[in-house]
């Protein structure tokens, strides 16, 4: 069953088998994220990441919004003088959370209903697969706040649409719709939004019962893929399947094959 992971207030963790929803849970704000949340946001991805026995996470957020990024007053706390914190400090817990997610060995899919914006945005990119309503909406919305893009925006924002579409929209800051975000990448797919919940389950069920250790290094392959060279991703290539090739699963695999049935992959 694997441990249980605590949530926090604002931020829930239900597990149900080997799947796990991280919602974030401020619908007040649309999920706006503040100092404490992004804390224990990355203590939560942290967590997942060390339980060999979850097989996926999806991360979505309550009320009908995904995330509307950081907690804007109290940024103006901070700015104000009224909330005596570092910058910088705050700045590294927000590095930490977003180092957590992508580093997050498990295939994590991210379910955006109504408005993704800011690090909100740059939470569900930072995803392996984004799955969006209809009626969502995206901002790399910083420049309206005076603010520079973060939570790893900077990174993967030009390899999901590219260097000038993401300079675009990061300078621009627009609001764009779901058909938008579709057209040019931002996301792998619009469904109805009453379709979505069925849509990212079946996703998760099929990630779910695959083979766990081969799908987390084909994740970390394509992860470092853009920063190998052709020789290097080679060569990591081999040593993951060389690992794959001692493992029960792929030998599973051979079975099920040969008696025409679905492998029964356990992560061994």
């Amino acid at each position: 069953m694997g441990r249980v992971i605590e949530g926090a207030e604002g931020l829930d963790v239900e597990r149900d088998g080997d799947v796990v929803t991280v919602t974030m849970n401020r619908p007040e704000v649309m999920n706006a994220m503040t100092g404490f949340l992004f804390r224990e946001f990355g203590r939560v991805f942290r967590e997942l990441n060390a339980d060999e026995s979850v097989r996926a996470v999806v991360l979505t957020g309550a009320g009908g919004n995904f995330c509307s990024g950081a907690d804007v007053s109290e940024q103006a706390d901070r700015v104000g003088g009224a909330v005596a914190v570092n910058p910088l400090r705050n700045l590294r817990r927000i590095k930490a959370s977003a180092q957590a997610l992508h580093e997050c060995q498990h295939p994590v899919v991210a379910k955006v209903y109504g408005v993704a914006a800011g690090a909100g945005l740059n939470m569900a990119l930072g995803c392996d697969l984004v799955y969006a309503a209809d009626t969502a909406r995206f901002s790399e919305i910083f420049a309206r706040r005076g603010l520079t893009i973060d939570f790893g925006g900077s990174w993967v924002l030009p390899r999901r649409v590219g260097l000038h579409r993401a300079k675009e929209l990061a300078l621009l800051a627009e609001v764009i719709d779901a058909s938008e975000a579709d057209r040019i990448g931002l996301v792998n797919r619009v469904l109805p939004e009453a379709d979505l919940d069925a849509h990212v389950a079946d996703v998760v069920a099929r990630i779910a019962a695959g083979p766990p250790l081969a799908l987390s290094m084909s994740k970390a392959l394509l992860n470092n893929g853009a920063q190998t060279s052709m020789s290097q991703a080679l060569e990591a290539e081999g040593q993951a399947q060389a690992v794959n090739f001692g493992t029960q699963d792929t030998g599973e695999a051979a079975r099920a094959w040969g008696e025409k049935r679905q492998p029964e992959f356990e992560g061994r």
